[in-house]
């Protein structure tokens, strides 16, 4: 698949092979800052910069509540989920009390201080959604 658009750290179109058109997809296994909470915009920034226009390898898992198809996105064989969450861009998200598949990555992160982890006050998106409510690009 070909990415067309990147709408936030977390979520991008991207066109089968084929063609035909884009597809909804949001990223399996983390959770970017929304667009209007701070971070938001680098992370948009960041995946778009590694994605966008480019070939992916998508291997999809299930569709949300939201009707987008949820998926791992894979670039050149780097899962790009962890690869955010790496780069400080996105938490791994979690399952209950457990800390879902990049808590490592995230980990590593937060120690050396990247992106978002730089704040010691960076509020994970679910909470920010509780607090504010969603916003839109």
């Amino acid at each position: 698949m070909k990415v067309t658009h990147v709408t936030d750290g977390d979520t991008l179109w991207a066109r089968p092979a084929g063609g035909g058109k884009p597809v909804k997809l949001r990223m399996a296994g983390i959770d970017a800052p929304e667009i209007c909470q701070a971070g938001g915009r680098a992370a948009r920034v960041a995946l778009a910069s590694r994605v966008a226009r480019r070939m992916v390898i998508v291997r999809k898992h299930r569709h949300d509540d939201y009707g987008r198809a949820v998926a791992t996105v894979y670039l050149g064989g780097e899962d790009m989920a962890g690869w955010m969450v790496a780069q400080g861009h996105a938490w791994s998200d979690r399952y209950g009390r457990e800390g879902g598949p990049y808590l490592k990555l995230q980990r590593q992160a937060r120690w050396a201080q990247r992106g978002l982890f730089a704040d010691p006050q960076a509020l994970p998106p679910r909470l920010f959604r509780k607090r504010h409510g969603a916003c839109h690009p």
